[in-house]
Parts: C-alpha cells; structure tokens; sequence
C-alpha cells in the first residue's frame, strides 16, 4: 500500500493512488492526526505523545478515548485498516508513505549545499504553498511550518528567484532591491518607481515602517536618473516619509518630526490626502515616543481646524490610532471628556465641522466607557451625522463600532450586527483599511448569534491578521474577543495559544486597557478549564484595571463574570 500526504499548500491524501474526498474525513480529529503523523520523524508517535499534541487540555482517560477515535475515523476515511498502524504505544501511517514537505526539503537541502543556483529553483518549485494552510493555530504545526517557510526562502535567495520570493513574501526588500536594481539597469525608472510605492504599501508608513535606507537610496537613485523629468511633488512626499520612518526608527525623533511636516506640507500643496494622513501620523509617532503626543494632538488640532475641512480631515485620519489609544486609554472619564470639551470649544470657534464630529465622538466615548449608555448613543449618533457631512469616513467607521458596541451593552446583538455591516464598506475602501477592519472584526465576534457563527467571524479575522500591515494594536480587540468565544466553546487549546498572542501585544503598548481586556480573556479561559477562584481572581483584578481608567461598563461587566 502506497499512502501520499500533501501538506504543502493544502491536505490531500492519496491510497494507491485514488484521493481521499474531503467529505471521508467525517472528525476533523481522524484528519489532525494523519496530519500529525505526516509531520513526525518515521511517520510515527508515541501515543502518549500524539495525546498530548492533539488533546493537551483533555484527561489521560480522554485523551486516549480520543485517539482511539480518531485511529478508527482515520481508518474508515481511508478505507484502510491497515493505513493507521496503533498497537495501544505507537501509532503512525502504514504502508509506503511519501510526503511533499520531506521531498522538499530533502532537495531543498541537497542543493543549498551544493550552491547550485539552479537547483535552489527546481527545489523551490517543489513547494506549492504554505504548510497546512487551514490549521494556522494548531501548536504542533508551528515549528514545521515556521522551518519549512524558512527553507523556502533560502533556496528561492539562492536562486537569485526574487520574483517569486516576492510573491512569498512582498515585503522582502533585498528582492526588492534586485528587481528594482534591474529595472534601473534597464532604465525603466518607472518601474522602479512603482516598485517602491509597493514596498511602501506592504510597510505601512501610517504604522512607522518604511523602506530602509538602501531601498531609499535606489528610489531617489531612479528619481535622478532622467534629469529632463523633474520628480513630482508625489515623488518627493514619498522620499520625505520614508527617510522621516528610517530617523523615527533610528531614535532620532526631532529629525522624524521635521520629515513628516515637510512631507505633509507638500502634501497638501499636491491635494494628497493619504499621505497628508501619513504624515500627520509620522508627526504623532515621533511625538508618543517621546511622551508627548497629548500636546502635539491639540496643538493640530487647532492649526488643523483653521485649515479647511480637507486639511482637518486628513491629520485628523493620521492620528486616529494614537487618538483611540491615548485619550480612550487612560484617564478617566472625567479627564477624556474634560478634553474632549476643550477640542469641542475650539473646532465650534474655528467653524469646522469635521473638528466637532472628532470632539463629539471623543466624548461619546467617555460615556460609553463610562457606561452612561443614553448620553453615548445620542453623542455618537450626533458624530455619525457630522462625520458624515464632511466624508469623514474612518471617523465615521470608529464612531459606528462604538454605536454597536453600546447595541452590544444592552444586549441587541442583531442591531450591533446591522451597525458593523453599514461600517464595512467604508472601513474596506479607506487607507486606514489595516486599523479600522480589525476593530470591526472584533465586534463581529462578540456580536455572533451562535457559537458557529462565532467561529466563522474569527476565521475571517484570521485572515485579515494573514494579510500584511494589519496594525497590531489594533488587534487587540479581535484577540480578545477571539480568546472569549473560544474558550467559551471549549476550545481552550485555540484559546490558549491566542492569550499568549493577546498578552505580547498588549504588552507592547502601555497604559491602556488592554492589559485589563488580556486579564478578563484569562479569566474566562481559567473558568473554562475548570479553576473557578483562578477565574474569580482574574475578573476581580480585570474590574480594578479597568476602574482605574474610568472604564466603569468594562469593570461592571467583569464583576458581573464572578460567581
């Protein structure tokens, strides 16, 4: 018998042959456990080992029900009792087994020692994707996937491949660099042009990543190089951007500061409302690292409002982020509002619209936050129409996802779920894509009607966070929220792993409520396993954070979790 396993790109198995039909796997766990064994030394485990892969949160006694189980839906998918060999110690795939990750990195390996180029290439061609696509938060895939993906690269980099490596990974700048590097050898600047405005995008300057110098260097390189051709205004925005990301980088704020204004600037001088944005948020991260965004933000305010609704609308876009962080984060809601008032004063001086939709949003936040449900709906109500008024779009998306998550506090699910889908469309065409849709996504999760549709909003939100440049802090929501609805479904092994994700993250931006939203996701997982006073603890420690920034509907609803 002769037993095939694709991993590389999909899951197919193959008996003499003949595929396995998708529909055969009648337990995902018969099929996580072929899988498990394709990845295994031999094609083959301990079954102690196999348990504690597959059922770690489950008791020995369930554990190896659970694997009898899955041997015997294994067997009967692939219609073989002989292709799963368990003999109570060991347990693995029978017959003559190949599988296409070993054949790969077997040649893999064979010609990076041979430092044939050539070979490199027909070894790369031998991977057709990612490992095991569906399984991302299955632990025992981590290790091969990470050492695969890495495999990978280096025979494609030593196949001087760059395109292709490319098409693994966009964001690559040494295969950048030699694509662009040719397209100048060729002397088609526009191409390199073009080039870098790609990298850009996958880097995200509105997330204080840019190109680095070298790649920076080649771009004005092929700026220069066609002397007759003066560069755009758009082109020099971008250069400016990018060396303003490569000082903010480096520590040396002041520089990044100056950067971003002179981009903004020429921005506005060349109607470019998304680097305006970029720029404006460049100037506020110089600022946060330095402790001072509080008073850089009101500061742009007031020039901002001054200068016209484009103008207001864009640096107001840039510093959405920080915004949501800094002044929703900490304080208290009598200090958020306090400010809030303070900006609400001058935007109604100055006449600008767009200043009061920012400001009436900011202070239906504090009473969201605060719970004080009524004054937050009828606030953000008002913000909606203003946003409105002047195309604020992601304005508009923030202030939608606090309207729903005041539908989801008193408990109206299906009104929370028809307030997020109006925020989509905006939040998927707006630059700001990788902030705003995975704080929508968030709130997908927790206004599901059903464990499965749960699972299937935080399937989709796995696939965002795929994509490249989604914000991280940004995130934080939707791991959370993924964290609860896991454990809650008895997931804990998903739930687990996404905790620790969820702490990282929060970990990297203090100050906020995040540390107190990772500590109530804990609790509901301790609860889950079991551990109600762990779990109890957790809730009353989460409902003391969260207290202490004013976050008095956070802290009623941890309180309320305490039994």
């Amino acid at each position: 018998m002769r037993v095939e396993v694709d991993v590389l790109g999909r899951f197919e198995v193959r008996v003499n042959g003949v595929a396995v039909s998708a529909e055969s796997w009648k337990r995902a766990a018969s099929a996580h456990l072929v899988k498990l064994l394709a990845l295994s030394p031999g094609h083959r485990l301990h079954r102690e080992q196999a348990m504690e892969a597959l059922w770690l949160e489950t008791s020995p006694d369930a554990g190896s029900a659970n694997l009898r189980k899955a041997v015997h839906f294994a067997r009967r998918a692939l219609d073989s009792h002989d292709a799963i060999m368990f003999d109570n110690e060991i347990v693995a795939i029978g017959g003559d087994v190949a599988v296409d990750a070993e054949s790969f990195e077997s040649a893999a390996k064979a010609a990076l020692k041979s430092n044939d180029a050539s070979a490199c290439a027909r070894a790369a061609d031998l991977c057709r994707g990612a490992l095991l696509p569906d399984d991302r938060y299955a632990a025992w895939a981590d290790e091969p996937r990470e050492r695969l993906r890495q495999l990978h690269m280096r025979v494609l980099r030593a196949g001087g491949q760059w395109e292709r490596l490319l098409e693994a990974d966009p964001s690559d700048e040494e295969a950048q660099r030699a694509v662009m590097q040719s397209a100048l050898d060729a002397g088609n600047r526009g191409e390199v042009i073009r080039r870098f405005q790609r990298l850009r995008e996958q880097l995200r300057a509105d997330l204080g990543v840019g190109p680095a110098k070298a790649t920076v260097a080649l771009y004005e390189k092929a700026l220069a190089s066609d002397a007759p051709n003066v560069p755009s205004l758009t082109d020099r925005v971008r250069a400016s951007l990018a060396w303003g990301i490569i000082h903010l980088n480096s520590g040396e704020f002041a520089k990044a500061d100056a950067a971003g204004r002179e981009a903004r600037t020429l921005a506005i001088q060349a109607n470019l409302g998304r680097e305006v944005g970029e720029a404006s948020a460049l100037v506020g991260l110089a600022a946060h690292m330095q402790g001072k965004w509080p008073d850089i933000f009101r500061t742009e305010f007031v020039e901002s409002v001054r200068a016209g609704a484009f103008v207001t609308t864009c640096v107001f876009d840039g510093h959405l982020c920080l915004a949501e962080f800094c002044l929703c984060g900490a304080g208290g809601h009598e200090s958020v509002a306090g400010s809030a008032r303070e900006l609400l004063a001058v935007a109604e001086g100055a006449g600008s619209v767009a200043g009061r939709a920012l400001a009436t949003l900011i202070l239906g936040e504090a009473e969201l936050f605060a719970g004080n449900l009524d004054a937050a709906e009828r606030l953000l109500t008002e913000a909606d129409s203003l946003h409105e008024s002047v195309h604020a779009d992601a304005g508009r998306v923030i202030t939608l996802q606090r309207l729903a998550e005041v539908m989801l506090a008193r408990g109206r699910k299906y009104r929370a779920a028809r307030v997020l889908q109006k925020a989509r469309g905006m939040a998927e065409a707006h630059w700001l894509a990788p902030h705003l849709r995975i704080r929508l996504q968030a709130l997908a999760v927790e206004s599901a009607s059903s464990a499965t549709n749960a699972r299937n909003a935080i399937r989709d939100g796995d696939q965002l966070m795929a994509g490249s440049g989604m914000c991280q802090p940004c995130s934080i929501g939707f791991r959370v929220a993924a964290c609860i609805a896991l454990a809650e479904s008895g997931e804990l092994a998903d739930a687990s792993r996404r905790l620790d994700e969820a702490e990282r993250v929060a970990g990297m931006w203090q100050g906020g409520p995040w540390v107190a939203a990772v500590w109530e996701a804990r609790g509901v997982h301790r609860r889950a396993q079991g551990h109600a006073d762990q779990a109890n603890a957790l809730f009353r420690e989460a409902a003391a954070r969260y207290s202490q920034l004013g976050r008095g509907l956070d802290a009623t609803r941890c309180e309320g979790r305490v039994t």
